[in-house]
């Protein structure tokens, strides 16, 4: 695998890269939750980045003063009242649009409320590309990362929202060191059946790559999972090129697949995760109640990494 000279392979370090880049400012829609607290303090001691918390205040105070009175009045954080969940979307959305913060963070607000204010026509912050989430897993049995495409936002998208989808993933994979990624159009068999609309997406996506239309990775498909991700699995049914066995990227062709694996990546493999959706002006870190506060860290500083111009400190 082709990667950048600040070579990462476990997410930890992840942590590590993130702290040495510019500080950022995470705005959180809905922080008067313990959970998101936990992210938040964890964050801090690992000199990740600057805090807004929109929320209830009172409640947000109680919160963090249970994880220690030095987060009460912290340098690194800031309160901001809000009167009710939509009310705390809205104000970070525009804390990002005014340039108080840098990224997103869900808290406890419901992801259609989020979004709504993120893809508000008027206010929000849109970009005209399509929005999509990426995960970056850590598996102890495989020797590199794993991105997974799309799990969470688009439900069953078309041939271009795909080319959108793997640039965004694309992008993240750069931010994170991986120069050239290599990206598996997955499907359930590896030729192209007319009877099966996932494979034809796959070999479309492959040509547009090798005629330029699609940069800055290599594209293979269709490829069913194992191929994609097992070089003695493609070996044994002679699939033999540059992304069989090693692809860094895996694009799913709908949701349910992707849920499938993000799913059992966790709960089968032990996987570690950071994810973030991307495609606005600004990272959203969606994490859920699900995700452990080690998660939702990784999250966090995969949003840093791919923020803004991604400026080293040191």
């Amino acid at each position: 695998m082709e990667r950048g000279s600040k070579d990462i392979v476990e997410l930890k370090d992840l942590i590590s890269r993130a702290a040495h880049h510019l500080k950022r400012t995470v705005a959180v829609a809905g922080a008067d939750d313990n959970h998101v607290i936990e992210a938040v303090t964890l964050a801090i001691k690992n000199n990740l980045a600057n805090f807004i918390l929109f929320g209830d205040q009172e409640s947000i105070t109680k919160l963090l003063f249970n994880k220690g009175p030095e987060y009460v009045n912290h340098p690194s954080i800031k309160i901001v009242h809000s009167n009710s969940k939509v009310d705390a979307c809205e104000l970070t959305v525009s804390a990002v649009r005014e340039d108080g913060a840098d990224l997103i963070m869900k808290g406890n607000v419901s992801t259609a409320d989020i979004l709504r204010a993120v893809l508000n026509k008027d206010n929000g912050l849109r970009t005209g590309n399509v929005l999509s989430h990426i995960a970056v897993f850590e598996i102890s049995t495989v020797n590199r990362f794993i991105l997974l495409t799309d799990a969470a936002m688009n439900i069953k998208p078309s041939l271009e929202q795909k080319v959108q989808i793997v640039n965004n993933a694309v992008t993240i994979a750069n931010s994170i060191g991986i120069t050239t990624p290599k990206v598996a159009a997955l499907a359930a068999v590896e030729v192209v059946n007319e009877a099966m609309e996932a494979t034809i997406d796959a070999a479309l996506l492959t040509q547009m790559n090798r005629r330029g239309q699609i940069k800055k990775c290599i594209v293979d498909g269709p490829l069913a999972f194992d191929n994609a991700v097992s070089e003695l699995a493609a070996n044994q049914k002679g699939i033999c090129n540059e992304v069989a066995g090693k692809a860094d990227i895996i694009l799913v062709p709908t949701i349910e697949v992707g849920n499938a694996l993000y799913k059992s990546f966790i709960f089968f493999a032990g996987a570690k995760v950071g994810a973030v959706v991307t495609g606005a002006k600004v990272p959203i870190v969606l994490t859920s109640r699900a995700d452990s506060a080690e998660n939702k860290l990784y999250s966090l500083a995969l949003a840093v990494c791919c923020s803004g111009d991604n400026t080293f400190t040191v």
